[in-house]
């Protein structure tokens, strides 16, 4: 009896860092993302973003498409933006994640929801899919 409690304890434990680290991993991708658009980097973009990834908005009731790669090139090196971020949830199975990103954009007077859709492959996270919306500050 002993034995079977012990190796529960440890099996639970194993899981709960598996857990632990794909979080991690997932929210360093994420940090990948807003510090780099923050900060001017976009080799970080780069990083975080598959090279086939796409951004997703509605504009006058209609649904626009943004290149991920023109979204990354619009994106200059050392060039810092007025914008701070933060990841208000991620739920992830298996190799499929997908994470809630708010994105404070003073000097629009905005801000932003991001939604981001992440895999897992070659041992790695990478954001595929970016859905946003906004809503200005209140006057």
């Amino acid at each position: 009896m002993k034995y079977k409690i012990i190796l529960t304890i440890l099996l639970t434990g194993l899981l709960f860092t598996d857990s632990q680290s794909e979080i991690e991993q997932i929210n360093s991708v994420l940090y990948d993302y807003i510090e780099g658009t923050a900060n001017g980097e976009p080799d970080r973009l780069k990083r975080a973003f598959h090279e086939d990834f796409n951004l997703y908005f509605v504009r006058e009731d209609s649904l626009q498409v943004w290149s991920g790669k023109q979204y990354v090139a619009n994106v200059k090196a050392g060039q810092k933006s007025n914008r701070i971020g933060k990841v208000l949830s991620i739920d992830y199975e298996g190799d499929a994640a997908m994470a809630k990103i708010e994105i404070l954009m003073p000097t629009r007077k905005r801000i932003y929801t991001d939604y981001l859709m992440l895999l897992k492959t070659n041992k790695q996270w990478k954001i595929i899919h970016k859905s946003f919306t906004f809503k200005n500050y209140p006057e």
